[in-house]
């Protein structure tokens, strides 16, 4: 471990978390690729896509449990749509942590860029009016959220992901929840599922201990800023900041698997 290589792993770790509590999600749409590509472009590792999925996955958990702790007294987190979300998204997020062992790199970037691609497609569809509802009066589908958790937990812990990117969609345009409800419920979700993948991913020896420190240490920092922050900031800059992220998230990896 260098110098170098430990601040570049910080940078990743402090900037994806800021963002994963900003909008709500795990932070794995941003830091996958920044771990994938950033350390090997600048010269100071390669990692491979089973060593990427494994320190994203325990970061996820650090950086989610941060951003729950920090809106715990917002009241804004569904505590119901948690729970059913939560229990399918774990099942599914083991599955998929411990069943990643098995592919190859390639098929791991392939399952991340499918979900970056149905997560982007599904940000631009407008929600008109949800953000209207008061938060008391918020109602949902049970066996969609459960259905559509762990289809997600599934794809996720391929990935070494919690799935929120995904999720923060679905939650917007499938179940009908509020933007702030949303963001904040997806946050206590992604951490269950994020309990899932990880141990998943120990089990299938894909997690490098140093690395995955360094993330840690950035996320806990870094993702209470954030979460705070959501509170204050309009839901629009939001929705537009996480759409951003995934279409640019999802056009380098494929345009890496179409023509790499």
């Amino acid at each position: 471990m260098t110098v170098s290589m430990v601040i570049t792993l910080f940078l990743i770790g402090f900037v994806g978390s800021f963002i994963s509590g900003l909008v709500g999600i795990g932070g794995s749409i941003i830091k996958y690729p920044m771990l994938l590509y950033i350390p090997p472009i600048i010269g100071v590792a390669a990692y491979t896509a089973h060593e990427v999925s494994g320190i994203s996955a325990i970061q996820v958990f650090f950086a989610t449990i941060s951003g729950v702790l920090a809106l715990r007294k917002e009241n804004v987190i569904n505590y119901k749509l948690v729970g059913y979300m939560g229990v399918a998204i774990i099942i599914g997020s083991f599955g998929g942590g411990f069943g990643g062992k098995f592919l190859s790199g390639d098929t791991i970037n392939f399952v991340y860029a499918i979900l970056a691609t149905i997560a982007a497609i599904m940000m631009f569809v407008p929600n008109k009016g949800l953000d209207d509802v008061p938060l008391e009066k918020v109602t949902f589908n049970r066996t969609l959220a459960v259905v559509s958790a762990l289809i997600v937990g599934i794809a996720s812990g391929i990935v070494g992901a919690a799935g929120a990117f995904i999720l923060v969609p679905i939650m917007l345009l499938i179940l009908k929840i509020p933007t702030r409800m949303t963001i904040a419920s997806s946050l206590a979700i992604t951490f269950i599922s994020s309990i899932g993948a990880t141990a998943g991913k120990v089990l299938a020896g894909d997690i490098l201990f140093w690395p995955s420190v360094i993330m840690v240490i950035a996320s806990i920092l870094a993702a209470p800023v954030g979460a705070k922050l959501s509170a204050k900031v309009n839901t629009k800059i939001l929705r537009m900041i996480l759409s951003v992220l995934i279409v640019a998230s999802a056009i380098k990896i494929w345009t890496d698997i179409l023509f790499g």
